[in-house]
């Protein structure tokens, strides 16, 4: 058996192999509602045999979205349908999970697919963005965002754990907060983002306070939930978020119960300069799996399974986190375990194709 389908205990969560489906914004959401798309898009990865199912970024709150198409959990109405996705992620033995996401500056935009660009707020499908600072990502073609009262601050920090009691009413199993790519908590942590004089800015303590605060908040509602926490490891820019800083994070986030730190980088700037080869993100996630003793996840352009299984034999991480190829192989799972020799167990009503 290789290590890749070699299942993996956590606290409360038993993961059957190592593949984690990572979350991937379907902009096909109204008002936040999850519908037959999400129901079909994150069923066929439990079928395809991914371990968890890690839904698309779930705004906390409705101008918490990165568009007016995203999904939302910041109204109990929102639960029902999400339920039935759970439920069917289930009954295909993976585990359901969903990351709750605020994007602040990042807020009001459109469609990839058709523009996306921020929409102003006094147009169609905008809204004023909020963030830890009044600068906009793109200064030259966006509004600038308003810097967040210390009001609104707290009650973002009551959204993100009101969409967890909702989020576990609905049954998800992982709770994975998004910190990375250039949203909100990760405009709190990078000094390129934040350029607050209060507790919620200048020193690495006070940039990380708001997810201090985030963290536990949402522990209060967590039972048998297990608790991850994605972070852009490294800004790609001169005096932004960088590598130290991120182990420093999540050795605090350790403390705090955090159970996976999933590594991504990047999204914080626009000016950012991202070398997009193989392994570019893999020795953050090693660095912080070594120095902090933590269960990471690595993501970034992992296509084929001996590179998973590479990844995993080396310890460089414990988790392998896929996108792009599931959306292009949702029974990744089936040829990955084909291709390492392993058996791994398909759907009865999918055996005749083995």
């Amino acid at each position: 058996m290789s290590i890749l389908f070699s299942s993996l205990q956590l606290k409360h969560i038993h993961l059957k192999n190592r593949l984690v489906v990572s979350p991937m914004c379907q902009y096909s959401a109204i008002n936040g509602f999850a519908n037959n798309w999400h129901l079909v898009h994150l069923g066929q990865f439990a079928t395809g045999g991914a371990a968890a199912v890690i839904q698309e970024a779930t705004a906390v709150s409705p101008e918490g979205r990165i568009s007016a198409s995203d999904l939302g959990i910041w109204k109990d109405e929102h639960i029902e349908k999400l339920k039935e996705i759970t439920t069917f992620i289930k009954e295909n033995d993976a585990v359901p999970g969903i990351q709750l996401a605020h994007a602040g500056r990042k807020a009001s935009a459109g469609k990839p697919w058709v523009d996306h660009h921020q929409i102003a707020p006094d147009e169609e499908n905008g809204w004023q963005s909020l963030a830890p600072s009044a600068i906009a990502f793109n200064p030259e073609r966006e509004n600038a965002p308003i810097a967040m009262s210390l009001e609104e601050i707290q009650k973002t920090v009551f959204s993100f754990q009101q969409a967890t009691k909702r989020a576990i009413n609905a049954g998800y199993e992982i709770i994975e907060i998004h910190a990375a790519h250039g949203y909100l908590i990760h405009q709190f942590l990078s000094p390129l983002s934040n350029n607050r004089i209060d507790e919620y800015g200048g020193s690495f303590e006070n940039r990380a306070r708001f997810l201090y605060e985030i963290v536990q908040a949402i522990k209060k509602e967590l039972t048998t939930q297990s608790l991850w926490v994605r972070i852009s490891a490294t800004d790609w820019a001169d005096g932004g978020w960088d590598l130290e800083q991120s182990i420093k994070l999540a050795k605090e986030l350790k403390k705090l119960d955090v159970e996976v730190i999933d590594v991504s980088s990047g999204g914080a700037v626009y000016h950012q300069k991202i070398k997009v080869e193989k392994d570019y993100q893999l020795p953050f996630a090693a660095a912080i799996k070594k120095e902090v003793e933590i269960i990471t996840a690595t993501v970034g352009l992992i296509r084929e399974a001996d590179h998973a299984e590479e990844i995993l034999k080396d310890g460089k991480s414990d988790i392998i986190m896929i996108a792009r190829a599931f959306l292009k192989n949702p029974h990744l799972p089936f040829h990955f375990a084909e291709q390492l020799a392993d058996n791994i167990k398909w759907p009865s009503q999918y055996e005749r194709a083995k």
